[in-house]
């Protein structure tokens, strides 16, 4: 059976297999092999084993030999020359005012060739861009253009989980993915939670959407009703890496149960049922209910005694009668004594004389006599009367 080797590139976004050729390198090693870009210097990342012929990828290279001394210095020398022909690379993009954004150089191991990447929305111009970079290196120039996926995966970093991309260390071709992989999962559709670094769609996404679908299609919908020994439950939470279900029962205690458990019946009517042996054991205290209504109080009761329930009812009363305002001739020492109980004596009342209209308490009203007529009153208390202007001049004729 034929025998492969993967190698990794440092701009190769995946691993590509050779033929060892009669060598025998380790992973980790740093081996020099020939492309159909001619030279480069790669690392294995896959010792060598052999496959079946059908495995075999088609035009297969061969590995011309394992890195020693003298190829490592050289590949440093080449990456130290990477970070001035960058710079030089900003220059000219600036000079020229092209729509591209720079990403890296790689320079071949036979340094027979110079590989520029960038980033650009669309097609771009850089005909004099080659010409002055030919001009500057003395070799070949190929200008590759990137997409933004690509752009992550050669300058690295990290994602929402803290840890290394996926694209960087995975490696592989890049697979679609779409938003109903993240409705699929029960994930916020925020386009900053569900976006990597790249800005598209993040590509952990498509790990877990064949599990997630698969778990959903055999589990019931949530608020689902659910036949349990217990009474009927509603399903109110799901947990799809241990294929857990939670219902809430009709008393308020919430249940978690294994999918496997339950006999969902999908396509022969509804409602599920959980068996019997799924329910956890009251008697163990760590498995038992956690009822949500009927919660013991807090506070410490208080024995009520007699004398305190005949205050409160009185204090009841008290607020709910109206209260009366006293008279107004009454004393202020009477105001302030309060009975519980006033008791009214038969006989006849004394009832207050009618007060006369515009009297004050403490005036007797005068005679008409003494009020005089409106004749008998001084000049400047009668009313004068404004008499309206007549004629066409305004005044009185």
């Amino acid at each position: 059976m034929p025998t492969i080797v993967g190698v990794k590139f440092k701009y190769a976004g995946k691993v590509l297999y050779f033929d060892p050729a009669g060598t025998e390198p380790t992973e980790g090693d740093h081996v020099v092999v020939t492309t159909e870009r001619g030279e480069e210097f790669g690392e294995v990342v896959l010792a060598p084993k052999q496959v079946e012929p059908a495995a075999v990828p088609p035009g297969l290279k061969s590995v011309l030999r394992v890195a020693g001394d003298v190829d490592l210095e050289r590949a440093e020398k080449l990456n130290g020359r990477e970070p001035q022909a960058m710079e030089t690379f900003r220059r000219l993009i600036a000079k020229y005012k092209l729509d591209m954004k720079p990403i890296g150089v790689e320079t071949l191991f036979d340094d027979s060739k110079m590989v520029f990447y960038f980033v650009a929305e669309e097609r771009v111009d850089f005909r004099d861009l080659v010409r002055d970079l030919a001009s500057e290196f003395k070799t070949r120039i190929d200008m590759r253009q990137i997409g933004v996926r690509d752009e992550a995966r050669l300058v690295g970093g990290l994602g929402h989980c803290g840890q290394q991309l996926c694209c960087v260390r995975f490696g592989g071709e890049f697979q679609p993915v779409s938003i109903r992989m993240a409705k699929e999962q029960d994930l916020p559709l925020n386009p900053l939670k569900i976006s990597g670094l790249c800005g598209r769609l993040m590509c952990c996404l498509r790990y877990e959407f064949e599990a997630y679908k698969d778990f959903k299609t055999r589990a019931p919908r949530r608020n689902a009703i659910i036949e349990t020994p217990q009474g009927l439950g509603k399903v109110i939470d799901m947990n799809t890496p241990k294929e857990m279900i939670t219902l809430l029962l009709e008393g308020g205690a919430r249940i978690e149960v294994p999918l496997s458990a339950m006999d969902c019946s999908c396509g022969k009517g509804c409602p599920c049922r959980v068996k019997a042996e799924a329910l956890p054991v009251v008697d163990d205290p760590a498995f038992a209910p956690v009822f949500i209504r009927d919660m013991p109080s807090t506070t410490p009761a208080v024995a009520s005694t007699p004398a305190a329930d005949q205050q409160h009812t009185e204090r009841k009363r008290r607020r709910r009668s109206p209260q009366k305002k006293p008279a107004e001739g009454a004393a202020p020492d009477a105001q302030q004594q309060s009975a519980p109980q006033q008791v009214q004596k038969p006989g006849p009342q004394k009832q207050n004389p009618p007060r006369q209209p515009g009297a004050h308490a403490g005036q007797q009203p005068k005679p008409a006599s003494a009020q005089g007529s409106g004749e008998n009153r001084p000049p400047a208390a009668r009313r004068r009367r404004h008499r309206r202007p007549e004629g066409p001049s305004g005044k009185a004729e």
